[in-house]
């Protein structure tokens, strides 16, 4: 049985997402989504509507894809994004990210609130970093 559930341990998404999310719309270009992911470090974008909320993904993924189907450096990213990204809501557990992820095979899921809005992204990493926190915490010392 996992730790998580056999300990219990009550984390939800928003102890452990990132909250400083890369979001554009779906007119952003394959050169500017692969500069700001190249940039910022990240595997990841999200693609949003007017309110903020998530319509697509873009993940690295994605950018070899559009890269190995010659798609030109102004291709818009509705037209290689991922849409209708599968997402976790901020209260939810993060083993329910964890279950998206593994049932899914994906690593990167938006992070919605109440309204639907994005409000922070978390990724297979983010879980591993706080799974290894955990684990050293509950060790014998």
């Amino acid at each position: 049985m996992p730790l998580f559930k056999k300990r219990e341990i009550p984390l939800r998404v928003s102890d452990i997402m990132t909250k400083d999310v890369i979001v554009v719309d779906e007119k952003t270009t394959l050169a500017t989504i692969a500069a700001l992911m190249y940039e910022k470090g990240v595997g990841s974008v999200v693609i949003v509507d007017e309110e903020k909320r998530p319509i697509g993904i873009v993940t690295e993924r994605d950018i070899v894809y559009a890269v190995a189907k010659n798609l030109r450096r102004d291709a818009p990213a509705w037209s290689f994004m991922t849409e209708n990204p599968v997402v976790v809501k901020d209260s939810d557990l993060i083993t329910t990210a964890m279950e998206k992820m593994r049932e899914l095979n994906i690593r990167h899921l938006p992070v919605v609130n109440d309204e639907g809005k994005v409000v922070g992204i978390i990724s297979f990493r983010d879980i591993v970093d706080s799974a290894s926190l955990l684990l050293s915490l509950l060790r014998p010392k």
